[in-house]
């Protein structure tokens, strides 16, 4: 199966952080329901077991939280395989949102 990866900055420390990620699946369920299914994630102290399907694509990975980035590992499909790029930098963007935005209210 193909890897995945990147690592996203953020100002927030570990326990800010943690607890805005902790939302993200309900959001990504709301936003985006309609392609994602099965779900889930399993935290143990900073760290995030994912799991979920896409377009009938299985995708499984790590989060992992530390108090100046947060890393995310996974495992793609061969299907997905051409898509990794892609896969890579709507994650990177995605949380960047999600931290930056955070930082910047709480700075306000």
């Amino acid at each position: 199966m193909p890897s995945f990866g990147t690592t996203v900055p953020h100002t927030l420390g570990q326990e800010l952080a943690m607890a805005k990620l902790k939302t993200l699946m309900e959001q990504t369920i709301q936003e985006h329901g309609d392609k994602v299914s099965n779900l889930r994630g399993d935290w143990v102290e900073s760290l995030l077991s994912f799991g979920f399907t896409v377009y009938g694509m299985a995708v499984s990975g790590t989060m992992a939280v530390g108090p100046s980035d947060v890393k995310i590992e996974g495992k793609l499909p061969l299907a997905a395989a051409f898509f990794r790029g892609q896969v890579e930098k709507t994650l990177r963007s995605e949380l960047q949102k999600l931290l930056v935005q955070q930082s910047t209210q709480s700075e306000s």
